[in-house]
């Protein structure tokens, strides 16, 4: 026995030497790809040095004799941090993750594909101003000598994904720059999936009339009243299972609810209390490890220009020089329209246009699949855009047999000049010349919020589609392809592009709200992102009569929901005031205590109370009962709560109420009833999953940011050394907002907010302060990975100083290069 004892020792001691020597190689090899900041090398592609100094937050300031040398640092500078994001954005947006994921991403390239963002890239390089270009070349140069750098000193690969996804890739393009800025406009749009969902809802209600009520207009003036889809697009399936979007971690395919958001404000000096123009801006997307955002300062010909970038475009998308700042929100632009294309009955390669049958424009395309064979697509074309696959947004459920759906959308265009207008913001000293340049972008759309030393203004920028007074749809629903009405005319002009100048209140801002009410087809929109946090931003904004740096700092990280407050007395009101005493330990004793709860409680969705938990599940709870019975199936595809439904249902607005009554049984259901149902229903959720004590209750163990690496996120104990993961306040309607999931075992996850959050003085402009929501660095094992993870969390920022000395000082690296011999 002693003998079996002695060998299972041995055997024991012998599993944890090869467990460490094991992981001590692990860290040998991915350590290898650390980057080192503090060098001096020799690299071919520059005229003159270039200085990178990196500050103690690790936020590379650089410097050289000429634009041309800063773009390139820049570009290394990225890579030399950001390579694994870089290199998998450009598979994303080419179509080519297969090759080194295989068959599960196989269905996002497929999209990809037949999107050909990638192809119009390339066609729009030849678009951009030659000063532009020039740039794009330097800066791809930058990204190159990284990459050789790594090969030639063996540096690990450059990242420690490439050990694992082992991969050859080409060298940085400037087409591959505009394709990561085409891929950013499909993250920031949702129209093309508004209109699939307003046309399955329309066909599932038995009342046309009730589609108000649950997609509801953005408030103001309303529009005519549209044909039901059944009646534009005959034949069409009333119920079809719902296909979702690829769910793959690398998809960049966000459900609507999550298509973009923002937040931005200026003041002007008159505002101001110490005399010069401020502006906050804080860009929200999908939260992940590392940030989408990078931090630098660049010190052009025309000043030095800081803020956050993406790796991949060398451009300042938020942020300020010495004499200008500018912030950018989703606009919500209407710049997609799906046309349902009638294929030839005796030919389906041929499809219906306005003059007859008309042969697809096709192409073939090679999916290179790793550990499978390739798949061949045939891509396909008509007059309106490319042909997508049913399979793709639930288009299938709204296109007819002998029909397909096609795109329309600004962002397809192969004379794309959105580059040079953003790259343009950076050499623009005042507000009318930052106006100017604006005026050549064309997708996403956006907001661009302005501050000078002695103004603000804010712009919408992005190609608007023309469309005919006549349109079937007006652009809400899917039209006939073939129809003249239905098809796009060109475009607007950019000068029609709503600007508001010289602000008599002296403030101005967005949060994604409807910002302008002109009628159909000059409207920019119907879909708008936002009714609430508008609201709690007005008050904040009026509620001084000056405001300074830090108050608008409050305004950025205020948590209380406009919509908590409003809706609350609505819901609850008959339930505070009716409800009789109940026994200890029953439904109603428990429904008592969250009622006295919500009763004392101001709508701040802090982390730390449980109010925000109780209020959230109970919304969430009574939304699903008011449509399900209305909706069935369809009624999973409102997987957030729209506080515009709950407020006119319960205001009884036009007849909204009926939404209380089930349809299925005989008696007539009040909306009270149904509050308090849902009430029960949410604490018997919240039971299961957190306890019956409801005072003990945490709103951040609900509501944890997750920032998940996207690739490494779903590895078996790696993905604890690689995601990062945070108790947050904050939620759907928030300034603050951290929106949630709305599916899965934890609705409430926080997976989009504002990785990049920003604030310039501009009577002070070093005193201007922002942050990001992980760390510059794209490496796990590196300290700046998550460094700022924790500042973000608890509201914090770092200085943003344009002063070269102050970032020399505890300078973690500074690295020069020097053109090669």
């Amino acid at each position: 026995m002693a003998t079996f004892f002695q060998w299972l020792m041995r055997i024991a001691s012998g599993l944890v030497i090869l467990v460490v020597l094991a992981v001590a190689m692990i860290y040998f090899l991915a350590s290898r790809s650390l980057p080192t900041y503090d060098k001096t090398f020799a690299a071919s592609g520059i005229s003159q040095p270039v200085e990178i100094i990196r500050n103690n937050a690790n936020v590379p300031h650089i410097f050289g004799n000429n634009d041309e040398d800063v773009f390139f640092g820049l570009g290394y500078a990225h890579a030399q941090d950001r390579l694994w994001q870089m290199i998998t954005m450009r598979r994303t947006v080419q179509g080519r993750l297969s090759e080194v994921f295989g068959q599960q991403t196989l269905e996002i390239d497929t999209l990809m594909r037949r999107l050909d963002l990638a192809t119009a890239a390339r066609m729009s390089v030849s678009a951009q101003d030659p000063d532009i270009l020039i740039a794009l070349q330097a800066y791809a140069r930058g990204v190159n000598a990284r990459i050789e750098e790594v090969n030639q000193e063996a540096l690990g690969r450059g990242a420690p994904e490439l050990f694992l996804f082992q991969q050859a890739f080409a060298p940085w393009q400037p087409a591959d720059s505009i394709a990561l800025q085409k891929l950013m406009a499909l993250q920031l749009t949702g129209h093309l999936q508004s209109e699939v969902l307003r046309a399955r809802t329309s066909l599932a209600l038995a009342d046309t009339e009730r589609l108000r009520d649950i997609l509801p207009d953005a408030p103001g003036k309303g529009i005519a009243t549209l044909p039901k889809y059944a009646n534009l697009v005959p034949g069409t399936p009333v119920f079809a299972q719902s296909q979702p979007l690829p769910a793959h971690p690398l998809s960049p395919f966000a459900p609507l609810p999550l298509s973009g958001a923002s937040n931005a404000w200026a003041a002007a000096p008159s505002r101001s209390a110490a005399g010069g123009t401020l502006l906050a801006n804080d860009p929200h997307l999908g939260l992940s490890a590392p940030a989408i955002w990078y931090l630098a300062r660049l010190e052009l010909q025309s000043g030095g220009v800081i803020g956050a970038t993406i790796p991949g475009i060398p451009a300042i998308l938020a942020g300020r020089s010495d004499q200008l700042g500018w912030g950018v929100t989703a606009a919500y632009v209407d710049d997609q329209d799906v046309f349902i294309e009638e294929l030839d009955a005796s030919n389906p390669e041929s499809y219906r246009t306005s003059t007859g049958f008309k042969p697809f424009k096709t192409r073939k395309s090679i999916i290179n699949i790793k550990d499978a064979k390739p798949v061949t697509l045939t891509l396909r074309w008509t007059d309106n855009g490319p042909v997508l696959p049913g399979s793709a947004f639930n288009l299938a459920a709204v296109t007819p047999p002998g029909h397909v759906a096609s795109l329309g959308w600004t962002a397809l265009s192969p004379q794309d000049r959105s580059t040079t207008a953003l790259m343009g913001l950076m050499r623009a000293t005042d507000i009318s010349a930052a106006l100017a340049t604006g005026k050549d972008h064309t997708a996403p759309g956006l907001t661009l919020t302005l501050a000078d030393q002695n103004d603000v203004a804010m712009t919408l920028i992005g190609a608007l589609p023309r469309r005919e007074t006549n349109h079937q749809s007006q652009g809400r629903l899917p039209s006939l392809g073939w129809r003249p009405e239905n098809q796009w005319q060109g475009l607007l002009p950019a000068t029609d592009a709503p600007t508001f100048e010289q602000p008599s209140g002296g403030i101005l801002g967005n949060t994604n709200n409807k910002i302008v009410e002109r009628p159909f087809p000059r409207h920019i929109s119907f879909l708008w992102g936002d009714s609430q946090r508008i609201q709690r931003w007005q008050r904040l904004m009026q509620n001084r009569r000056v405001h300074t740096r830090d108050s608008f700092i409050e305004a950025q990280l205020d948590t209380v929901s406009f919509s908590a407050r409003a809706l609350l007395p609505l819901i609850a009101a008959d339930l505070w005031y009716a409800s009789e005493a109940a026994p200890e330990g029953t439904p109603a004793r428990q429904r008592q205590r969250a009622l006295a709860l919500l009763s004392e409680w101001n709508g701040e969705m802090n982390e730390h109370m449980p109010e925000p938990l109780i209020y959230a599940a109970w919304m969430r709870s009574l939304q699903s009962r008011l449509i399900r019975d209305d909706l069935g199936p369809l009624a999973e595809e409102f997987t957030h709560v729209e506080p515009l439904f709950i407020e006119r249902v319960f205001r009884d607005v036009e007849g909204a109420a009926i939404w209380c009554d089930v349809r299925q049984s005989a008696r007539v259901e009040t909306c009270s009833e149904m509050a308090q149902l849902a009430l029960d229903d949410a604490l018997l959720a919240i039971e299961e999953r957190y306890g019956q004590q409801l005072e003990a209750l945490r709103w951040g163990d609900a509501h944890q940011a997750t920032h998940d690496h996207p690739t490494l996120g779903e590895v078996p104990l790696l993905r604890y050394f690689v995601n990062i993961r945070q108790s947050t306040s904050g939620g759907d309607n928030t300034l603050q907002r951290g929106k949630t999931a709305g599916i899965g075992d934890n609705p409430f996850l926080n997976v989009h907010a504002a990785g990049y959050r920003g604030v310039y003085d501009f009577a002070d402009p070093d005193s201007s302060v922002f942050v990001i929501s992980t760390g510059q660095s794209g490496h796990f094992l590196s300290r700046f990975y998550d460094d700022m993870a924790q500042l973000w969390r608890r509201g914090e920022y770092i200085p943003m100083s344009l002063d070269k000395e102050l970032a020399r000082a505890a300078a973690v690296g500074v690295t020069i290069i020097t053109p090669t011999p």
